[in-house]
């Protein structure tokens, strides 16, 4: 008996429809970003031998250069460019780079719906 009674007061649930209560909208958002990146370059070069290097214009330059060669000029009153330049087993050149690069984005979207 108790079972009957129980059936007796439950009703089936009903569904209540739903209405969107707009009609069109936008959304729009905007996305920041910012990246840095800080780069140090340290570069040796190193010899294990000695150079010697020599160039020059209108210079006669031996058959076998090098430090306390006879260089002289090819033509004599005319302009001329010399340079010798010798370097003894070791550091020859040092460089180093400090570089930072910034990049800024933003990106703008923007979306529409109707209904």
């Amino acid at each position: 008996m108790k079972w009957l009674l129980l059936l007796l007061v439950v009703s089936p649930a009903q569904a209540a429809s739903i209405v969107p209560n707009f009609t069109t909208g936008t959304v729009t958002s905007e996305t920041t970003s910012r990246t840095e990146v800080i780069e140090v370059i340290k570069q040796s070069e190193y010899s294990t031998s000695n150079s010697y290097t020599v160039t020059g214009t209108n210079i006669n330059i031996p058959s076998n250069p090098g430090l306390g060669a006879n260089y002289t000029m090819t033509t004599q009153g005319a302009p001329f460019q010399f340079s010798e330049t010798t370097f003894q087993p070791g550091l020859v050149t040092y460089t180093e780079i400090d570089r930072t690069t910034v990049t800024d984005s933003v990106t703008l979207s923007t979306s529409v719906f109707t209904q």
